[in-house]
């Protein structure tokens, strides 16, 4: 019997390596949008992190007819007003290297100190099937933006998200760790736990 089919409505392969990680033990196909051999620009001009995982799941499900998974992640940065927020990707430009985004944020916090420092790392995944229903979770990573970049793991704004409980950044923890307690492994979870593996697996 053929396997069911997921996309993953993503071409960021680091994001992609995640999700394989976490959803792995479903017995499911996973494809990620190049894997599927879709190009599709959607704009993504939802206000919140639920409308834009949304906007993205649905419109690639129309397109294929298949189940499809998407998010809408991003870094709060509490001294900075919640920014950047669902603009996470396209801060300072979409094209801007990490390294500098990551530096923006550094000068702009050099005064905050303690918990004026404040951050999360928020993920929401929607779900869209075929027959137009819609589902959503969220999970979040509480931290501290750190005094520098630190870790070279996982991508993004990693190296800056430090969580005290486990004494690093997000660029500092080995993947499984990450995942386990990621705001990405966490509403991946939370997701794997609404489909059922009864309802999507058979």
């Amino acid at each position: 019997m053929e396997k069911k089919k997921i996309i993953f409505a993503t071409t960021n392969e680091g994001k992609m390596k995640e999700i394989r990680m976490i959803l792995g033990d479903l017995d499911v196909e996973l494809l990620s949008l190049k894997d599927a051999g879709i190009q599709a620009d959607i704009e993504e001009n939802g206000t919140t992190f639920e409308e834009n995982a949304m906007i993205k799941a649905k419109a690639i499900c129309e397109l294929t007819g298949e189940m499809v998974l998407a998010d809408d992640s991003g870094l709060e940065v509490d001294y900075m007003d919640k920014a950047p927020g669902v603009y996470s990707a396209r801060f300072m430009g979409e094209d801007t290297p990490y390294s500098v985004k990551n530096k923006e944020i550094l000068d702009r916090l050099k005064d905050a100190v303690g918990e004026e420092r404040s951050a999360r790392f928020v993920c929401v995944i929607a779900a869209a099937f075929p027959d137009g229903k819609v589902i959503t979770t969220r999970g979040t990573v509480e931290g501290l933006i750190g005094m520098e970049e630190k870790g070279t793991n996982g991508f993004g704004y990693d190296p800056l998200l430090y969580v005290p409980e486990y004494g690093m950044t997000t660029g500092e923890m080995d993947p499984e760790l990450k995942n386990k307690i990621s705001h990405r492994g966490k509403a991946l979870e939370l997701m794997k736990e609404r489909l059922g593996y009864e309802n999507i697996s058979h």
